[in-house]
């Protein structure tokens, strides 16, 4: 008997309603759909069924792959013999505590910001229209248009890899860059309460109106994709680099650097991982070549 096979058999053990899935198919679950079949993917309805995954997966030693919307990853083409825990349903609810919102994981980024704007509560903007959910954005530390998660965290709640839950202040959490110390892989974001300010509802709205215009104008929301590829190089931008090195609308198989706006990369419709790769490379050693820039990828790769 494999390991999937005896996890399966002992989440089933302790929970006989967990909706387990093998060789389930990564692109269904990717903004960039795109990806091979997993050996075994569980998604969980509510707290407890979450517990019981990842305590049975941790311990037979297996470390799982946590998921949200998949609005950041890049996954091989090839079979991945691991554990994928996509956290379904129960974690949607967001309250108000003066000027604080505390908000459940799965609740997307929009309905944080809007929730924000009917309670005059101001720092959100920048989230609004981010295609992806809480729980995603705290672990990477998303952002745009001069905001980022670190800028609104007050406190998260995480499960430990033991089945328990543990806060993290915001100084624990060790934000940076497009980072947090939820991506070693030990902690699953729970819950996220977040410190804002009171503010005018007319002006928090043009704002929020405002950036859903510029994204509409210069993001590829036509096309599968999984947001910025590259990281921010220092006193630069990574798109108008790769614009700079006629890169706009260069492809590999099905993969397109975007006509639109060069810092994201696009599925045209059949590209697979190898192609995504192939063109990232391409993009990163003609810019090299060009500006002396080495850039760096944003996108999280799940392979073997």
């Amino acid at each position: 008997m494999n390991l999937m096979t005896t996890l399966k058999e002992e989440i089933k053990r302790h929970s006989q309603n967990i909706e387990l899935r093998e060789n389930e198919p990564m692109k269904k679950h990717t903004t960039f759909r795109i990806g091979g079949p997993i050996a075994l993917m569980a998604l969980p309805q509510n707290k407890e069924e979450l517990m019981v995954c990842v305590k049975q997966a941790y311990k037979l030693g297996i470390s799982p792959i946590y998921m949200g919307k998949g609005s950041n990853l890049l996954v091989t083409d090839a079979r991945i013999n691991r554990f994928a825990i996509r956290y379904m349903g129960g974690v949607h609810s967001m309250r108000q505590v003066g000027d604080y919102i505390i908000a459940e994981s799965g609740v997307s980024l929009t309905q944080l910001a809007n929730f924000a704007l009917e309670h005059n509560l101001t720092g959100l903007e920048f989230a609004h229209g981010i295609p992806g959910n809480l729980g995603g954005a705290v672990y990477m530390n998303a952002g745009a248009y001069d905001g980022e998660m670190s800028d609104v965290v007050d406190e998260v709640l995480c499960l430990t890899k033991e089945g328990e839950e543990m806060t993290f202040s915001n100084g624990d959490a060790k934000f940076s860059y497009r980072h947090s110390v939820f991506q070693d892989g030990q902690y699953y974001v729970l819950e996220t309460k977040m410190k804002l300010k009171t503010g005018n509802r007319e002006e928090i709205a043009a704002k929020m109106a405002d950036f859903k215009k510029r994204r509409q104008d210069k993001q590829p929301l036509e096309y599968p994709n999984a947001g910025s590829v590259f990281k921010r190089p220092p006193g630069n931008f990574a798109g108008a680099l790769i614009e700079q090195a006629g890169l706009k609308g260069k492809s590999v198989g099905g993969a397109q650097v975007s006509k639109k706006h060069a810092g994201f990369i696009v599925n045209t419709g059949n590209a697979t991982c190898k192609d995504v790769l192939e063109l990232i490379k391409v993009v990163q050693n003609s810019v090299y070549e060009m500006a002396g820039v080495r850039l760096e990828t944003e996108q999280e790769y799940i392979g073997e």
